[in-house]
């Protein structure tokens, strides 16, 4: 697929991944990207540079996926759609009615504007917190949906809403299940924050790093930019439906996370292992590895970034600021 002319629109495109995923798009020899975003995660300090580029604009009456009218008004003549927006995992848990509203309803309202006005094409993000715990590592596209927690159930309801949106009225509609994702641009500071900066913030202050458990639960690590050209991907690709994991399908223990950044801020800081809280035991997944061959047997994505030079494009990043 040729993007050359065409007009597109990102919701959360001021978001951590969005944002990415709009400096992507000004890569290709497209008319507009149209950043539609509440602002409620997303900051201008994401989409500065990209909205030096005459092509990019903020769409002007707000950006609330709640919003029917402002979702049709904004999608008038543009062709295609990436979804982004979204309540983080721990935000839903604290507040499930309006994860409910904003990633459920509110990704019901997105797949209903894209028929009503003639979308070509969406991309979806979805996640990896649809599986749960692994049952096999790594995890194909086919692993059963073990998630039991209330972000992971509104993926779970997306994915459900855009098949029975694909088959009902042909919208074609790519879903991106990420791994764990880490970065610039991700809020660094927030209650909300990821396992990654709430590591770094623990150094940069001389504090131990706290690992629940004995560090042996493993992850795949993804690199935002990965992520952000997995989406032009998806888009670019002939597949007109479908569901793939986006990762490395790299393991990682959460120790080996640690003393991988411990080494990278040349820091002796020692570790402090704590035994998980019941609710936390309960909550977060142990182990989560993704198979990343059909993404790439399929929409050509392969991820670049290992994880030390990823770490390192972060922490330099946080050094900058």
């Amino acid at each position: 697929m040729n993007l050359s002319g065409s007009k597109i629109l990102v919701i959360g495109g001021a978001g951590f991944i969005g944002s990415f995923v709009v400096k992507e798009l000004l890569k290709h020899d497209v008319n507009n990207v149209i950043i539609y975003d509440n602002f409620t995660r997303g900051k201008m300090e994401n989409i500065e540079s990209s909205l030096k580029d005459e092509r990019c604009y903020i769409y002007p009456h707000g950006g609330d996926i709640r919003d029917i009218d402002l979702l049709n008004d904004a999608m008038k003549d543009v062709d295609y759609v990436f979804h982004l927006a979204a309540m983080w995992l721990l935000h839903c848990k604290d507040y499930p009615r309006t994860a409910f509203h904003v990633n459920i309803e509110g990704t019901f309202n997105v797949l209903e504007a894209c028929i009503k006005n003639n979308i070509k094409k969406l991309i979806y993000s979805s996640s990896a917190s649809v599986y749960g715990d692994a049952v096999e590592i790594p995890m194909t596209e086919a692993h059963p949906f073990n998630n039991k927690n209330f972000y992971g159930a509104t993926k779970i309801a997306g994915e459900a809403m855009a098949t029975a949106f694909n088959d009902r009225y042909g919208l074609k509609i790519i879903g991106l299940r990420y791994m764990n994702v880490y970065g610039p641009g991700q809020d660094q500071f927030a209650a909300y924050t990821g396992v990654i900066p709430i590591m770094l913030n623990k150094i940069d202050t001389k504090e131990s790093p706290v690992i629940n458990g004995d560090g042996s639960q493993a992850y795949d690590f993804i690199y935002v930019e990965d992520v952000a050209i997995s989406n032009i991907q998806a888009l670019v690709s002939v597949q007109d439906f479908g569901f793939y994991n986006v990762g490395t399908g790299i393991q990682t223990t959460i120790k080996e996370l640690c003393d991988l950044i411990l080494t990278l801020k040349d820091s002796d800081i020692k570790v402090v292992y704590k035994p998980y809280s019941e609710d936390d035991a309960r909550q977060f997944v142990k182990n989560r590895i993704g198979s990343p061959d059909l993404a790439k047997a399929e929409i050509g994505f392969i991820s670049e970034f290992g994880l030390e030079d990823g770490l390192k494009k972060l922490i330099q990043w946080r050094d900058s600021k």
